[in-house]
Formats: C-alpha cells, sequence, structure tokens
C-alpha cells in the first residue's frame, strides 16, 4: 500500500497509477467519505443520480414489487 505524504498546507499527491486507474485528472472533482476511524477520496460523479442508475441490479424490480404490496394492503383494508 503506498503511502503519501500531506504538505504543510493540507495538499497530498496521489500517485499516478492512481490518477491512471481512476481517470483522476487535473481539475478533477473528489470527495471525501469519512469512515468514523478512516477517509477515503472518491471521484464525484458529475451527474450523481444518472452515474449510479443500474448499481444495484437485482432479480426483479423494486417497483413492482412496491405495487405488489399496496395491491395487497388496499385488500386487506376492503376487508375491514
Amino acid at each position: 500500500m503506498p503511502t503519501i505524504t500531506v504538505s504543510a498546507k493540507g495538499w497530498v499527491v496521489i500517485p499516478a497509477a492512481y490518477r491512471r486507474k481512476y481517470g483522476v485528472t487535473p481539475g478533477s472533482a473528489m470527495e471525501i467519505v469519512d469512515y468514523g476511524g478512516g477517509m477515503s477520496l472518491v471521484p464525484a460523479f458529475r451527474y450523481p443520480v444518472r452515474e449510479a442508475q443500474g448499481l444495484l441490479k437485482g432479480s426483479s424490480s423494486l417497483t413492482s414489487a412496491l405495487l405488489r404490496e399496496r395491491a395487497r394492503e388496499r385488500k386487506r383494508e376492503a376487508k375491514r
């Protein structure tokens, strides 16, 4: 694991291999993720919603599951 040094101004240099691997170029926006005991630098999304679509694909649609659940709730309420 490479080690980096923080300058007096708080600057860090990301090693070239990691800049290439993650597409970090001059002017790239980065986010700091605080894990409570550590932190990570993560490239920021330009369009977070659009770029996150499809990341959590499952075997069934969440919308379909929600509609089924609401239909079951309507049936239960109708029986009352």
